[in-house]
């Protein structure tokens, strides 16, 4: 399974929190259709999609059709929507620690890192479970990168997502995950075993 962060936005380069309703980036939307054809998937096909407008015009751009997936979006932030951290920070910094140190708050009055890292993870768990039979023999793990069955997929989203899927194989919570930087268009590569998951690279630059 190959995640691929969607392209650049305006609220990214703003350091903004996002609000789902962000248009990509025209220059970045062009870097993505260069690297069409790269991509082990190819264009042509269809892809998991975050709801987003960045990422739907993303997977357009990569030449796949979406097929959006609401478990894939970003936390609501609430009334914290479309505003720059710094902005925040300054206006609440009680409120904005407490979100910076424990994944299970939401002062902004609406969804936390934790409630939106479990609903990544258990859209990627009933995907698992479906490509792996529950008679799989346990000695027959594919190698890194082989993938199973129907999860050879391609998946645009935006940060929040990857490291949920990130966070989940390598069993850590929100906090940790956080600590994975991701670029525009990165491409992060899981694996699914019976067992769980692999990581094959994360934040890998995808060449045109």
């Amino acid at each position: 399974m190959l995640f691929v962060r969607h392209a650049l936005t305006v609220g990214m380069r703003g350091a903004r929190f996002p609000t789902g309703e962000e248009r990509a980036d025209p220059s970045s939307l062009d870097a993505a259709h260069l690297l069409a054809g790269t991509l082990p998937e190819g264009p042509g096909g269809t892809a998991f999609v975050a709801p987003g407008r960045a990422a739907q015009e993303t997977a357009a751009a990569l030449g796949f059709e979406p097929v959006v997936v609401p478990e894939l979006a970003e936390p609501d932030y609430g009334r914290w929507r479309g505003l720059p951290y710094e902005d925040v920070a300054q206006a609440d910094p009680e409120s904005f620690a407490r979100w910076l140190a424990d994944p299970g708050a939401a002062p902004h009055g609406a969804e936390s890192h934790s409630h939106a890292a479990a609903r990544v993870v258990r859209w990627l768990e009933g995907l698992r479970d479906a490509a792996v039979p529950d008679d799989h023999p346990r000695e027959q793990v594919p190698a890194p990168g082989a993938g199973l069955g129907a999860l050879r997929a391609m998946v645009v989203c935006d940060v929040g997502a990857v490291r949920a899927a990130v966070g989940h194989a390598l069993g850590v919570g929100p906090l940790v995950a956080a600590r994975f930087d991701l670029a525009p268009l990165s491409l992060t590569q899981l694996s699914a075993t019976p067992e769980g998951w692999r990581i094959g690279y994360v934040n890998r630059k995808a060449a045109p």
